[in-house]
This record gives structure tokens, C-alpha cells and sequence, in this order.
């Protein structure tokens, strides 16, 4: 496959990653589809979209046309093994459990043309045990994008052992076309944005269950002392408690060093459903 035969992208999931990214495909000229499982997430993940869309053509870095292009550019569907019949190119962004991203992409493999690549936004999963899933392990590639995708600029592409030199000369030259600025990641549990960033999230709370200090201060000592632009739990508050919890499991399991062991009040306030912003109560009140 070329980069200029990749027309039509098929974006699997439509949460606040799967979203974003089909948002994205869409602003820069590919025609895509997004696929998930019921027809009201599809019709929420459109609604997201168009706030967002309507949000850049304020600010005045879309126009628009623009706006209205990208909307022609995305069509929505609950039939999966369709989509992946017409699809050039497929990203996963499906949630972070290894069954169900397993399943799908033995439904993407069965079904999508041979030479097409899967990409997977998994931030923390094997790329190369999502690979052994399929027949086409060469073609498997993670391509980690950042939330809110339409405006952050970074993407991790991740190797599993067997992607080929090709198939990651492609990525990153489709993600340079996104506008974002592709790093060379290689497959290991956390890869490089979450293996530095989880444990720092996981010691501020370890800080606030040891009483170290208030929530408040921990996150002003982050902002003010190191520059970061939100303290880390706001930003575990954003990313969602469940998420950080599953990550730092991926890293406690694959690594195996204690110093990724998740931290008691994180494993409490998710099994209390304090998820963060999503659930309106996490380290803050939403």
C-alpha cells in the first residue's frame, strides 16, 4: 500500500478518543467512518464533533467551509464488518481491555482488504499481543494519539515485533498529514507518555492519602514549581480515575517493579465510582 491510496478511514469507537480521531481524519480530507456498537453513542459522538467543529471556526482556526467539509467527510455506522470492507486504513480506539480489543480485531482482520493497515490508540496494551490476534501481524501498528486529538499535536506510533519498516514509514507520514508530530515508540507497557506520566499521577495521590498535603496545594506545587500547565490530579481528574488505575495495572503487571504498584486511594475511589470529570467526582467536584 501507498500513502496516496488511502482515501477511506474507518475510526472503531466513538468515545472521547475514537471521536477526536475521526474528527480529525475528517478536518484533513479522508473520508471516514465511525463505528460503534449502538447508534446512540454514534449520534452523541456527532454532537461532540459539531460543538468542537463550532468551537475552532469561533477561535478562528477553522472557517466554516472548513467546518462543513469535515462534516461531509464523516459518516457514522454500526456495522463493522462493512465498514472494514472499504476501508484504506483502520484505527481502533475502542476501550482499554485486551478482550474486547482482541475481538474486534479479529473481526478487522477477517474482513478488511488484505494490504490495509489496523492501527490501535491502545495507550498502554501490547501492541505485539493485539498483532498475535490477526494474520497480518506485520500490518498492526499503535498509533497513540493525545485527547483532545483536533488540538494536541504529539502522536506515539508503537512497533510490535513484527511491524514491518514499511508499514511504520506509512504511519507516521499519515500522521504528519494530521498535523501532529509522530515519536518512535518501541512495545513496552506503558510506552513513553504514560510509563513517566501515570507514576507521577499515582505518587500526588499516594500524597494526598498519606496527608502530605491538601489536593489543592499538591496541584499548585506542580504548576507553580514545575511549570506543568494543570496539576496532576486535575489531569487524572480529565484522563478519567478508571483509566490512570487500569494504566498503572499495565505497567504494576508488565514491568513488575513494585514502584508501579497503584495506590490504595485510587483503587478505592474508583470502586466508590469517583471516576473524575466524567462522573462530576473525582480529586474535585465537577
Amino acid at each position: 500500500m501507498v500513502f496516496e491510496s488511502i482515501k477511506n478511514v474507518v475510526v472503531v469507537g466513538a468515545g472521547t478518543m475514537g471521536n477526536g480521531i475521526a474528527h480529525t481524519f475528517a478536518q484533513y480530507g479522508f473520508q471516514t467512518t465511525m463505528v460503534d456498537i449502538k447508534q446512540e453513542f454514534l449520534d452523541r459522538a456527532l454532537t461532540t464533533i459539531t460543538g468542537n467543529l463550532d468551537r475552532q471556526v469561533k477561535k478562528g482556526t477553522l472557517t466554516e467551509a472548513d467546518k462543513t467539509s469535515t462534516l461531509a467527510n464523516l459518516t457514522v455506522s454500526t456495522n463493522l464488518v462493512e465498514a472494514c470492507k472499504k476501508a484504506d486504513f483502520v484505527v481502533e480506539a475502542a476501550t482499554e481491555n485486551f478482550q474486547l480489543k482482541s475481538q474486534i480485531f479479529r473481526t478487522m482482520d477477517e474482513n478488511c482488504p488484505p494490504d490495509v493497515i489496523i492501527a490501535s490508540n491502545t495507550s498502554s496494551i501490547s501492541i505485539t499481543e493485539i498483532a498475535a490476534c490477526t494474520k497480518r501481524a506485520d500490518k498492526v501498528i499503535g498509533m497513540h494519539f493525545f485527547n483532545p486529538v483536533p488540538l494536541m499535536k504529539l502522536c506515539e506510533i508503537i512497533r510490535g515485533l513484527a511491524t514491518t519498516d514499511s508499514v511504520y514509514a506509512l504511519t507516521r507520514q499519515l500522521a504528519e498529514k494530521l498535523g501532529k508530530t509522530p515519536v518512535e515508540v518501541q512495545d513496552y507497557p506503558g510506552f513513553i507518555s504514560n510509563r513517566i506520566l501515570m507514576p507521577m499521577i499515582n505518587e500526588a495521590v499516594y500524597c494526598v492519602m498519606e496527608n502530605v498535603a491538601s489536593v489543592e496545594d499538591i496541584d499548585t506545587v506542580m504548576k507553580l514549581g514545575m511549570n506543568h500547565p494543570m496539576g496532576p490530579l486535575t489531569l487524572a481528574d480529565f484522563i478519567g480515575l478508571d483509566t490512570c488505575l487500569a494504566i498503572m495495572n499495565v505497567l504494576h503487571e508488565g514491568l513488575g517493579d513494585t514502584k508501579y504498584r497503584p495506590c490504595p486511594l485510587l483503587k478505592k475511589m474508583v470502586a466508590a465510582g469517583y471516576l473524575g470529570k466524567k462522573s462530576g467526582r473525582g480529586f474535585y467536584q465537577y
